[in-house]
């Protein structure tokens, strides 16, 4: 590197030698901020993140080596930073190296860095802008600052700007720093062989995913750091004393809540005795209250606190209600406490019913529409129950923050007293709707115990066991000391490792979870994309194989990354890519659905997403299935086809073959979970059917022959309705939509059952690519003489047999009079031939020759499209029978005559009636005026 590193400036060689001479040799640091007892403390240790003996002073700010550093730019030599980087950490580990963290976690200097202390490392954006994306200059701003640093003091021997890859938020841009931190692990490297061993169970589509990218991490890989330093997340359930630094992982909110607590405090919940307002059912909840208790309320209330002498009661806390009121200082009397020990809270006072104070109990809750507006509603500008639940809970809790080790008896109403009980729970709304008779919980004068429970709870006194209400919850260690919650919430993917088990409430609802026997584990397959190889795929089959000993899913489908149409990744900031829900209201949701699933983004493959895309199968499967089934209710819809199968019409027993190969080849690509192969049969198949059955099969829906009517309505139904039970996981909506059009046996196509393939005849359906096969090459030679379809001809020759079936199909296709077997050997210049690459003799013929009366065939046909053409315009629809009128020449007439009952037929007309004159339409030398009155 000596000429790139000095060039231009004058040098001596003194010496020449290798690099590893300079390994061991010391250097004085440009800032000595950690130097030994530098600022009255020595600097942390490596021995404070491993079991490692402490690194020893003398191997800081020394020349060691490293194979990670290279020579092909720099100086070949660069500074250490074991507490920022995982190479250096790794290195740093290796030759016990001082362990220098010079920046917080807020990724500002420490105060040891005296020049910049509090200053960021990286500014993320422009002073007071904080939403505004850092530029360059603000990203460099204490790089200049320690460039001038340098050279005040003479240490900076050159300067250059080096453009290398940084990591960046990918949502807000600002620059993130790597940063070496205490953590939980999972012991993943005790696992390895069984993870291997699991995984070559796993059946994963694309296969290369198995031994490629997931196999080869599972081969490298290195226990798991669990832990992250958030607020947001599930919090790590481990509790830690702060003074003999015992460790407690806790395994249930019962084992939670039955940790003895610091505070030791024990509760008793009374009603009032019987009140006034209780013999009338009136409501009385204005502050304070009216009515006092009866006789035989206060003889309740004597009788309750005679049960309480035994229980040492410290405290009293009483509803200022008079009658709640007179029962606290009839128990207070009983049990020895002065009237002045009994502390009124207005917290506990009765259920505010608003307006409806002074009515009755039962008009009130007749209104009440249900529980649930009852808990979450006031009215009458009264309180909600849950308003009555917040303020009672929070009794509950100043009282436990307040006094120490004290019995504490509370006196109040029946639904408050209730809602303290719940909030003692932490009983979530759902739990509180499924119980009933909330005020009746408890009778006049009743006692009942309260065990505390520690637990965290949100605002409304439900159980939460997230940040910030699990760590207000700490316990007695058995030194005396206090345990608290360490602060780190688990790695996200923790989580969605335990899905499997975590879903059938494991191991609280079900405790005795057996892989062999649980339904659903494993899992037949799981399907995400390509980056969780590092992060679902992973963290299920590590936990799965640390608790069970296996696997958690047999098979992976995993799908690569959709990219935006320019192959860069999709961003909402970039807007470069079309909404969904545009896409969904222009196209449906299953044009969507079928485009990325046949697409190679189910195979692990990135996809440059295309709106095209979509557009082309919204037209090639949804549109042209949609018309099929139109087709289909315009011609037999209504008619009664029912058991009408025995067709022997060679395209009925070719389209059942087809069906029941498609449902074989989906049915087997799906087996393997490979569905993109699964989706390539159904196209083709809708293309078959549209294009060639029904085409085919036309003139049968508008026949005159009952029989083979039928038989086409029947087998068109059948078909469709095979084809939507095969389409149903793939294209929803529309399978289900066609399904019940066409009257399916079950409600819906997704409560029918998987089609299963019946024995079908593969020679047919070669045969039938036989002859369509012959007929695009029949239509490539017209195109080549420039013969239109219209265009009778006299024959088709071929190499091979076809059937005569197929041989029919043939010739009507190509419009030739016969398709004929010939050996193709000295045609002459009226056929055109073809012959396929390479090969020597042609393997089909087209006789082009064309006769008078081919001629007039071809020109009747074409008389018959303008026909045709004008009831379209007029909007006539193929069922409506009209009165033909022409004008023509008189070799018009005669040409019309030969050919009358064709025409009539072919255009549904009761008559044509034929005059002499000129007409706008020149068919052949003639000259055709066409008009048309509607029938029926």
């Amino acid at each position: 590197r000596l000429e790139s590193v000095l060039a231009g400036e004058a040098y001596e060689v003194v010496e020449e030698f290798k690099g590893k001479k300079l390994i061991g040799l010391a250097y004085k640091p440009v800032f000595d901020y950690y130097v030994e007892k530098k600022n009255g403390k020595n600097i942390p240790r490596l021995s404070a993140l491993s079991p490692r003996e402490s690194a020893s002073y003398e191997n800081g700010w020394k020349i060691v080596g490293a194979d990670f550093v290279t020579i092909l730019d720099g100086t070949g030599v660069v500074h250490i930073a074991p507490a920022f980087g995982e190479d250096d950490m790794a290195l740093g580990q290796t030759a016990n190296l001082p362990f220098v963290q010079h920046v917080s976690m807020d990724g500002r200097f420490k105060s040891e860095v005296t020049d910049w202390a509090g200053e960021l490392v990286k500014p993320k954006s422009a002073p007071g802008v904080e939403d505004a994306e850092p530029t360059d200059a603000e990203e460099q701003a204490m790089d200049i600052k320690v460039l001038k640093n340098l050279a005040a003091r003479g240490l900076l021997f050159s300067k250059q700007k080096i453009v290398h890859s940084y990591p960046h938020c990918w949502r807000c841009g600002t620059p993130l720093l790597n940063y070496a931190t205490s953590s939980w692990f999972v012991k993943v490297t005790d696992l390895k062989d069984k993870l291997v061993a699991n995984n070559n169970g796993i059946g994963w589509v694309p296969e290369h995913i198995k031994d490629g990218r997931f196999g080869k991490w599972l081969e490298g890989a290195r226990d798991w750091a669990i832990s992250r330093s958030r607020y947001w997340g599930a919090p790590l359930p481990v509790w830690k004393c702060s003074d003999c630094q015992e460790v407690k992982v806790i395994g249930s909110v019962d084992e939670l809540a039955a940790n003895k607590q610091n505070n030791g405090n024990h509760y008793f919940l009374m009603r009032h005795g019987q009140a006034e307002n209780n013999l009338t059912d009136a409501i009385d909840c204005k502050l304070g209250g009216e009515y006092h208790l009866t006789e035989e309320g206060r003889e309740q209330s004597k009788e309750s606190a005679v049960l309480l002498k035994d229980k040492k009661i410290d405290v009293i806390i009483s509803s200022s209600f008079v009658r709640a009121k007179e029962t606290a200082l009839l128990v207070a009397e009983t049990i020895g406490l002065m009237p002045d020990e009994v502390i009124l809270d207005a917290r506990l006072g009765e259920y505010d019913v608003g307006s409806a104070n002074g009515g009755k109990w039962e008009d009130y809750d007749s209104r009440v529409i249900s529980k649930k507006e009852k808990y979450n509603e006031g009215r009458d500008g009264g309180e909600s129950c849950l308003q009555v639940k917040q303020r009672s809970g929070a009794v509950l809790a100043d009282l436990n923050a307040k006094y120490i080790g004290k019995n504490i008896l509370l006196v109040g109403h029946s639904l408050p007293l209730f809602f303290v009980l719940a909030a003692n729970e932490g009983w979530s709304e759902r739990e509180v709707l499924a119980l009933d008779n909330w005020g009746a919980n408890f009778r006049n004068a009743e006692v009942k115990e309260l065990i505390y429970r520690s637990i965290p709870c949100n605002e409304e006194f439900e159980l939460d066991l997230h940040r910030p209400y699990i760590d207000g919850v700490s316990f007695a260690c058995a030194c005396g000391g206090e345990m608290k919650r360490i602060p780190e919430v688990f790695d996200c993917w923790f989580e969605s490792g335990s899905m499997p088990y975590g879903q059938a409430h494991w191991p609280f609802e079900s405790e005795h979870f057996d892989p062999e026997k649980e339904i659903g584990f494993p899992a037949d397959f799981i399907a995400e994309g390509v980056d969780q190889t590092r992060g679902w795929f992973y963290s299920m089959l590590v936990l799965s194989t640390a608790l069970f000993g296996k696997t958690s899913y047999k098979n992976v489908i995993v799908n690569g990354m959709i990219l935006a149409e320019d192959g860069q990744k999709m961003s909402k900031s970039l807007k470069n890519y079309p909404d969904p829900m545009t896409l969904v209201d222009k196209y449906g949701a299953d044009a969507l659905r079928f485009y990325l699933l046949s697409s190679p983004v189910i195979r692990a493959e990135d996809l440059n997403f295309s709106e095209k895309g979509v557009g082309e199968v919204y037209r090639k499967i949804i549109m042209r299935l949609s018309n099929v089934v139109s087709f289909y209710q315009m011609y037999g819809g209504e008619l009664k086809v029912e058991g009408k199968t025995g067709s022997n019409n060679v395209l009925d027993i070719w389209i059942r073959a087809r069906l029941n190969e498609l449902i074989a080849k989906v049915t087997e690509a799906m087996e393997k979970y490979e569905l993109d192969r699964a989706m390539r049969p159904i196209d083709e198949f809708i293309d078959d059917l549209s294009n060639w059955y029904l085409r085919r099969s036309r003139d049968r829906f508008k026949s005159d022959d009952e029989q083979d009517k039928a038989w086409a309505i029947t087998t068109t139904r059948n078909v469709l309705l095979g084809l939507c039970k095969v389409m149903a996981p793939f294209t929803p909506f529309v399978a289900d939509d066609i399904y019940r059009q066409l009257g399916g046996e079950k409600e819906s196509v997704h409560l029918d059952s998987w089609p299963a393939a019946d024995k079908y005849d593969a020679k047919i359906i070669e045969e039938m690519a036989r002859a369509r096969e012959l007929v695009e090459i029949g239509l490539a030679l017209r195109d080549k003489r420039g013969l239109k379809v219209r265009q009778p001809l006299a024959s088709f020759l071929v190499s091979d047999i076809l059937s005569a079936e197929l041989a029919t199909v043939v010739a009507d296709e190509l419009n030739v009079k016969e398709v004929k077997k010939s050996n193709l050997v000295n045609l002459g210049e009226r056929y055109e031939s073809y012959a396929p690459p390479g090969a020597e003799n042609p393997v089909a013929a087209l006789d082009c020759e064309l006769t008078p009366e081919l001629k007039q065939e071809g020109e009747m046909r074409d008389l018959v499209r303008q026909i045709q053409e004008a009831r379209k315009k007029a909007g006539l629809m193929p069922d409506n029978v009209i009165k033909l009128k022409i004008t023509t020449s008189e070799e018009g007439v005669h040409f019309i005559n030969r050919f009358y009952d064709k025409i009539k037929e072919t255009t549904n007309s009761r008559e044509i009636i034929l005059q002499t004159g000129e007409g706008d339409v020149k068919i052949g030398g003639t000259t055709f005026a066409i008009s048309m009155e509607v029938v029926n």
